[in-house]
This record gives structure tokens, sequence and C-alpha cells, in this order.
């Protein structure tokens, strides 16, 4: 494992100390800051020569910034001669932006794809794409890892009384079947459509039976909280006993937080793919590690197992 170094921007340093620590190597050190007219600075402060570089960086809030800083600290690793550079990526924004669904829009998820590339990235490792045809933006390998198992095993430690898991919209039907399976419960799915461009959808049926079960909604983020609090209300209107809800990228814009605590739901279980404002009161919001997934994957990938028999 001497050869392998493990970087970070600012995105979420927690998540690359905590990755380091499952792997027992030391966190690469690295200056990356803000000069005073916002231009980014990044140096490498030790030797990366043919060394298998990782970088950490979630493109979690500022969005922009944290893309930027990854993009330059390629660009350092690359200019000081490493090896190999793997672009961490846990939670890829843009994802929603995977397709022109309207006149003269951009494709953006794939306009980051091609950036990282151009950057000098040889490989992408991230967690649960928006949209599966991520993959086939990037001109190089990509590994896509999926908490699905982490939140599943969460929920059986529970053994939740006739529990039905919730797919909150068509498009993550397939993730929801996975984990209804894992759980041996059915599948309901909740029929929706989004309002323009703001960020507000209007709940329009639910596909399968919800009356007296226990709910386990189920979607790859959590943005403003709307879309969840309407998919709670529907649910409980609909007799849902309980409702849990789940998600890998705990987003948290605005009132999202204030939203979540004063719903009906029961809790809502979520990674640390990002890092969630602790400044709010998260008493329902239960936070997942998502270190020994990434760190293992890591040491596969750096010693070239493979990373899909992590998930057989």
């Amino acid at each position: 494992m001497d050869e392998l170094k493990i970087f970070t921007g600012n995105a979420h340093p927690q998540l690359a100390r905590a990755v380091t620590k499952y792997l027992d190597i030391p966190l690469g050190e690295a200056e990356v800051f803000q000069f005073s007219n916002d231009n980014i600075f990044v140096r490498i402060l030790e030797n990366v020569r043919s060394r298998d570089t990782f970088v950490i960086q979630p493109f979690s809030r500022p969005v922009n910034q944290n893309i930027v800083e990854l993009l330059i600290m390629i660009d350092a690793l690359k200019r000081a001669s490493a090896g190999r550079i793997t672009a961490v990526v846990p939670y890829y924004s843009y994802g929603r932006t995977d397709k022109k669904d309207q006149p003269r829009v951009p494709i953006t998820a794939r306009l980051i794809a091609d950036l990282i590339t151009v950057a000098g990235a040889d490989r992408l490792l991230s967690v649960d794409f928006h949209a599966a045809q991520i993959q086939g933006f990037f001109n190089i390998p990509v590994d896509e890892l999926t908490a699905l198992d982490i939140l599943s095993n969460h929920f059986k430690t529970k053994n939740i009384k006739d529990p039905v898991v919730v797919a909150t919209d068509i498009g993550i039907t397939k993730r929801a079947r996975d984990m209804a399976a894992r759980l041996n419960a059915p599948l309901a799915i909740m029929e929706k459509r989004r309002l323009g461009n703001i960020d507000k959808t209007e709940t329009l049926n639910v596909i399968g039976e919800v009356k007296g079960k226990t709910a386990i909604t189920i979607d790859d983020e959590i943005d403003t909280g709307g879309s969840l609090i309407n998919t709670v209300s529907t649910l409980v209107e609909r007799g849902a006993r309980e409702v849990y809800a789940c998600c890998t990228h705990p987003v948290f814009s605005g009132p999202a937080i204030e939203r979540i605590n004063a719903s009906p739901v029961k809790e809502v279980v979520v990674t640390d793919t990002i890092p969630v404002n602790n400044g709010n009161k998260i008493d329902k919001i239960t936070i997942l590690p998502m270190a020994p997934l990434l760190g293992e994957a890591i040491h596969r990938i750096h010693t070239g197992m493979s990373v899909g028999a992590m998930f057989e």
C-alpha cells in the first residue's frame, strides 16, 4: 500500500480521513485554498511520481467551487507525474441534467464528465448516479458503487412489521425493486411529475398497496425535501401505518431539515457521501458511514481486484 496516495479537497475532508483510517494509511498532504480574488490554488506537498493516486471530492455545496478544486487537483497531480489518477466523486452533482428534455438546454452531466477527463483523470469512482447512463458520458473507466446494501441492512435490523418499499418516482423503480427483494417486501410506486424547472413536484397516484403497512421510501437524493414531504403525506392519507425514508445523498437544501423534522416521517436514513449541516437539529435523520465501502473499492482498484465482486 506504500504506492497508494489519497488526497482530498475542501468538499468533505472528514470522509477522506475516514477512508484513510479504514485503509490504515495517512491522508496525502496538499494545500487547497482560495486567494482573495476567489482563484483556487493547489499544491501537492509530497512525492506522487508513478504513484497510484485518488482524490476524494464530492460535488457538494458550494458545488461549482468543489468541481473546480477537483479539476485543479487532478491537473496538479498529472503535472507531478502521478502514475494513475482516480477521481473519487461520491456525489456527482448536475446528474439531473443528463438529457435534453427541453429545447436549447445543456447536458451538463456530460460536460462535467468531459472536464474531469480533459483535466487528466484516468478513472472515476462514484456512488449511485442519478441516472445510469451517466457512466456512458465518460471515456475513462467508471466504477459506480451503490449504498443499497448499507441502507437495506439498516432496515433489516429494525425487524419492521409488514414493510412495503416505495419508489418515489418511476425512474428509481429498479433500485426500489432491488431493495424490496433484500427486505422480502412488496413494491409500490409513486407516480408524480415535476412542475417546470422549479424544485416542486405534484404527486399524482400511488401504484401498489400501502394501507396498514410500514412504508419505506427510497430515492437517490433528498434536495429541498418538498417531494419527500408530499410523498409521506400521500402515503399517510392512503393508510400507511408508519413511513420511513432513505436516500444515498443528503443534499438537504434550504428548509429540507426543518421540513423533515416537522413531517410525520418516522426516520430518514442517509449516508455521508455529502457532509450534513450539523448546525440544524437532525433528530429524525440517521447518517450511515460510506468510508468502509469507498475504502474497500479503492483497495480493490489499487490491487487489481474486482470491484463488482463486492456486490455479488
